[in-house]
């Protein structure tokens, strides 16, 4: 894998982690919460954001 390469993707990984930790245990009860209501939505937004974040440029 390239060297810039790695760093987003464990970012992604890390942060749909996350995601999917967030979505779990804290959830959306009502289901009016858009991101934590779903887990497929918690994953996408929260993998995105690490690896923005992990991309370090």
């Amino acid at each position: 894998m390239s060297q810039t390469l790695w760093k987003p993707v464990l970012g992604a990984l890390i942060g749909a982690g996350i995601g999917f930790a967030l979505y779990r245990f804290v959830g959306c009860k009502t289901g009016a919460c858009p991101i934590t209501a779903s887990p497929w939505s918690s994953i996408l937004v929260y993998g995105l954001l690490g690896a923005l974040m992990f991309s370090g440029r």
